[in-house]
């Protein structure tokens, strides 16, 4: 039996809320294994900006400085963690397919949109033609780490809730 057909084979009644809640606590707990993983291999080694820093500059309209720049890249970085696994949690919810590879998956297509498209082009981090492999493999380990612990959590705790 594959991974999705044991998937589809343990469902519940599906609820797009508990699927959120899931998600959103998943998420919450991979942002934070991702942020300790990502001090372990960091993915800019050259002094480069945070993505989260450059688009708090571009939401303040102009260079946050000390603890303000730290509370907004915070917040930013918690932020779209707790709201990816969200909606990571409604998908998997009506697509348990999307689960597969026990989110790794995940992370490597959240990678795919975020770091290497949508970032650059939104101006907020290098094109990834401009950086290392070293950096590059960084980025996509740590999102795969975020995917894989999202979807452990996620599991758990969507059994937790019925």
């Amino acid at each position: 039996m594959t991974e999705v057909e044991t998937a589809q084979k343990n469902t519940h009644a599906r609820s797009l809320a508990k699927g959120l809640l899931a998600g959103l606590i998943g998420g919450l707990a991979a942002t934070a294994v991702k942020t300790f993983a990502e001090k372990i291999y960091p993915p800019r080694t050259h002094g480069e900006p945070e993505p989260s820093a450059v688009l708090a500059d571009k939401l303040a309209g102009h260079h946050l400085t000390g603890a303000q720049q730290d509370a907004a890249v915070e917040t930013i970085q918690w932020g779209f963690g707790a709201l990816t696994g969200a909606a990571y949690g409604a998908l998997a919810e009506y697509y348990p397919a999307a689960t597969a590879k026990d989110g790794a998956g995940f992370g490597m297509a959240l990678a795919s949109l975020t770091h290497e498209t949508a970032l650059p082009a939104m101006g907020l981090s290098a094109d990834p033609n401009d950086q290392t492999t070293r950096e590059r493999t960084s980025e996509m380990a740590t999102h795969v780490v975020y995917g894989m612990v999202t979807e452990t959590v996620r599991r758990v705790v969507r059994k937790l809730l019925g």
